[in-house]
């Protein structure tokens, strides 16, 4: 029976029970496994990974462990740029296109609210999913961690909370997108581009309704649904903004 040391970081310990979280742990382990097997032997799915050094020195997910080798595990760092020495993957783990699974409705509707292309069906198949994530080179949303550990997966990410408002702050905060927001752009319905419409022709398709003067109207390019900026828009927009800066607005 061969042993290394193996130690995860930040929120990759919400995978470990508790007395194995932030700390270096032993495992024990027969024949000559990858790292990846021993990394979701406990549990964490490969796609949460952006990072491993195995006595020092960057490796991918491929590489054999041997006894007595010391191993760390990064999530993605949000602040550094590790291209130079992350050879897990050639791109970054960052990516502002997504894909959620069937649980995940309502989050995929606030995604596209700010302004993320966002796929979402219903009746998508975990094989769907999946093949879209990676025909599309999008990141994988779930409730499902299992759904990660499939070998295919390439990018995704397990969403830990279950209120919808906390899962955007989430994602917000996992691939640090509070800067990329782009309020109101794309289509809640179908994920089409919102574009600006004239106010003539949407006055012509709704003459009984009255909207507020300066009011900004966008249709979807995809399934040609119509959008005006009304009140709510700017409650939601408030309320995102509030999140972010942890600090009313009056």
């Amino acid at each position: 029976m061969n042993m290394i040391f193996i130690r995860f970081y930040e929120e990759l310990n919400d995978f470990l029970p508790i007395f194995k979280q932030k700390t270096s742990y032993a495992v024990y382990f027969r024949e000559n496994p990858t790292i990846k097997a021993i990394i979701e032997s406990e549990g964490i799915p490969h796609t949460e990974v952006d990072l491993i050094l195995m006595n020092g020195h960057s490796v991918t997910f491929q590489e054999k462990i041997h006894n007595n080798d010391y191993i760390s595990v990064y999530p993605m760092f949000e602040s550094f740029d590790i291209s130079s020495v992350n050879v897990i993957r050639s791109k970054p783990l960052r990516e502002l296109k997504f894909i959620l699974d069937v649980h995940l409705g309502k989050l995929a509707r606030y995604m596209r609210m700010l302004g993320f292309d966002s796929i979402y069906e219903k009746g998508f198949t975990d094989v769907e999913l999946i093949r879209a994530s990676i025909h599309e080179n999008r990141a994988l949303l779930t409730r499902n961690r299992n759904l990660l550990m499939r070998k295919t997966v390439d990018r995704g990410y397990w969403i830990r909370n279950e209120k919808v408002f906390d899962q955007v702050f989430e994602v917000l905060h996992r691939f640090d997108l509070t800067n990329a927001i782009k309020w109101f752009s794309i289509c809640t319905i179908c994920n089409g581009k919102l574009n600006v419409v004239e106010e003539d022709v949407v006055r012509k398709q709704f003459p009984d309704f009255k909207f507020y003067p300066d009011t900004c109207f966008y249709r979807c390019d995809r399934c040609n649904h119509t959008y005006w900026n009304g009140s709510h828009c700017e409650r939601f927009k408030k309320s995102i903004i509030e999140k972010i800066s942890n600090q009313p607005i009056s």
